[in-house]
């Protein structure tokens, strides 16, 4: 299968679904990842342009560790992305016609921030939008109507997964993979006041016990008309 996993910054894949990809890559699947925006506003005292480059780096490492076929761009910074927004939207259908999923994974509408939000809206707009072979964009092919996995919010605020995958295996995988964006451990401890790699561990830790498992990670579908499936596409 060909999945692709799209965020809003480069580090948001990580948190909440790499344990799942890192999963998925072992199956024998073709994993995209894309951050949306550049996270060049992520920190207390890197200025946004040399953090854009950090950031990119700090991404393509991580997916290099977990065999992630491809870490893309989605060529916006921090909160430049809207809603109802026909750039964006045209750069999205894009990416989804390029990774040609089964299977998209992104943040889900109820997160906290907006650039999560409008990710999430911009994600379910573009991958009806990709489909239609008479809507023109630079890439020629249109890509198949796939279902929808909306991964954790940030520490499972607001979220009530209906499925689990159980990351037990990939738990340390995970957690190398977050280290890597060492700008963004930094920028958690300074604004937020938070442990970020403590705060990963525990929210797989208790998605565990809601499974009967040691680590989880936990998923909705977006049940709407055409994106339902009865066949198990998460590992």
């Amino acid at each position: 299968m060909r999945v692709l996993a799209i965020g809003a910054h480069p580090d948001d894949i990580e948190i909440a679904c790499s344990g799942t990809l890192a999963k998925c890559v072992e199956r024998g699947d073709t994993v995209f990842v894309c951050h949306v925006s550049s996270g060049n506003l992520g920190h207390v005292v890197i200025p946004p342009e040399e953090l854009k480059i950090i950031r990119a780096n700090e991404a393509k490492k991580a997916g290099a560790l977990a065999g992630v076929k491809e870490v893309i761009w989605g060529g916006f910074d921090d909160l430049d992305i809207y809603e109802n927004n026909k750039q964006a939207r045209d750069k999205m259908v894009d990416i989804i016609k390029y990774a040609n999923p089964d299977f998209i994974i992104t943040h889900s509408p109820d997160d906290y921030m907006p650039d999560h939000t409008a990710v999430s809206r911009l994600v379910f707009d573009a991958s009806f939008t990709a489909t239609l072979p008479n809507y023109k964009t630079n890439q020629p092919n249109p890509a198949k109507l796939v279902p929808i996995y909306y991964m954790d919010t940030l520490a499972g605020v607001n979220f009530n997964p209906t499925e689990f995958v159980d990351i037990t295996s990939t738990i340390d995988l995970k957690l190398k993979m977050m280290d890597c964006h060492e700008s963004q451990v930094v920028w958690m401890r300074d604004h937020d006041n938070i442990d970020f790699l403590d705060m990963v561990k525990t929210c797989s830790k208790y998605r565990g016990y809601q499974c009967g498992v040691e680590y989880a990670e936990g998923f909705r579908q977006c049940n709407v008309y055409l994106k339902g499936t009865a066949k198990r596409l998460l590992p």
